[in-house]
């Protein structure tokens, strides 16, 4: 018992020890990563791509250039786009042939424009690209679980070894409980660490910008900081909301009622990986800084205040033109 119990400790031990030091290389520092530089990457992070364009709808609906109404129909007003999430906007509603707000906006999600704000993010070490970990986050999981499950294990063999009269020394499942038990902790921790999309620098990132726009009243800020929460037209807050309660389809990767060639997102957010589809959230919660990507919140995980559900990481490839980080994700 002494040498199987030794074993089960070496084994632990060496495997969370690669685990600790894996996961501390891949979790960049924040002094090298830079500020946000514009409120869609302070939405991107708080909350993905369905952050971004609620933020941008309800710019463009403040200032009277979208106008959106029941039952969440979006039609143009004047077609004046300042940057290109704006641009997609009108670009993916001219291709509409209903204008719903709520497929306008996952088609939107799925733009390049709004793809490649989580690329520039992740290339400044801001944001982890969705699958990078998902080795380190299995690998932590598998050790949680059969940590787990080795402490039933160890109490049958405990029992056996005295209805055999063969234990001389302490009991096995004492011995190897201080083992089995960190064990545990350390893979579900590592595995929770490896999913998260927004990094160190990423959370400290925002927060910063959280501090310096704290007093800014434009509503893209209040969207992109606080979620669906803060827009201050009520009945535009209720249509977004319902909008992102609708769940996306998750048999195509192309939108049916927009003529765009983008194959399902990669960016798509969430604290973890094999969530809902993107857009799928409904929400009405603020600004996570932990890595969640709910756009509006129902059950967040990750450390979103409120939360949502959203989808996470089930994206394929992202086979856009303009150069989306490519590859899949779930």
């Amino acid at each position: 018992m002494v040498l199987l119990a030794v074993l089960v400790y070496l084994a632990i031990g060496a495997s969370s020890a690669v685990l600790l030091v894996r996961s501390s290389s891949a979790r960049p520092g924040h002094l090298a990563a830079g500020p946000i530089q514009h409120v869609y990457e302070a939405a991107f992070l708080s909350g993905g791509p369905a952050r971004v364009v609620d933020s941008a709808i309800a710019a463009l609906h403040a200032d009277g250039r979208l106008a959106i109404g029941g039952p969440g129909i979006v039609s143009v007003l004047h077609p004046l786009a300042h940057d290109p999430v704006e641009r997609a906007v009108f670009e993916q509603l001219a291709a509409a042939p209903t204008g719903a707000l709520h497929t306008l906006r996952r088609a939107v999600m799925r733009h390049p424009a709004v793809q490649e704000i989580g690329d520039g993010l992740a290339a400044r070490s801001l944001m982890t690209p969705p699958g990078q970990h998902r080795g380190l986050a299995v690998w932590g999981l598998v050790q949680g679980i059969l940590s787990l499950l080795a402490l039933p294990v160890a109490f049958a063999v405990t029992i056996i070894s005295f209805i055999g009269e063969n234990e001389s020394g302490p009991p096995f499942i004492v011995m190897v409980f201080p083992a089995l038990i960190p064990g545990s902790v350390i893979g579900f921790v590592v595995a929770a660490r490896s999913r998260r999309r927004v990094t160190t620098a990423g959370q400290h990132a925002l927060r910063s910008y959280g501090i310096q726009y704290a007093q800014a009243y434009s509503v893209a800020h209040l969207v992109a900081l606080h979620g669906l929460r803060a827009v201050p037209d009520p009945a535009l807050q209720a249509q977004l909301i319902a909008a992102a309660r609708i769940p996306s389809p998750r048999t195509s990767s192309h939108s049916p009622s927009y003529s765009n060639s983008y194959s399902t997102t990669v960016w798509c957010a969430g604290s973890s990986p094999g969530g809902s589809s993107c857009g799928s959230s409904s929400c009405g919660s603020g600004g996570s800084s932990g890595g969640s990507s709910c756009s509006s919140g129902s059950s967040c995980g990750g450390s979103s205040g409120g939360g949502s559900s959203c989808g996470s990481s089930s994206g394929s490839s992202c086979g856009s033109s303009s150069g989306s980080s490519c590859g899949s994700s779930s």
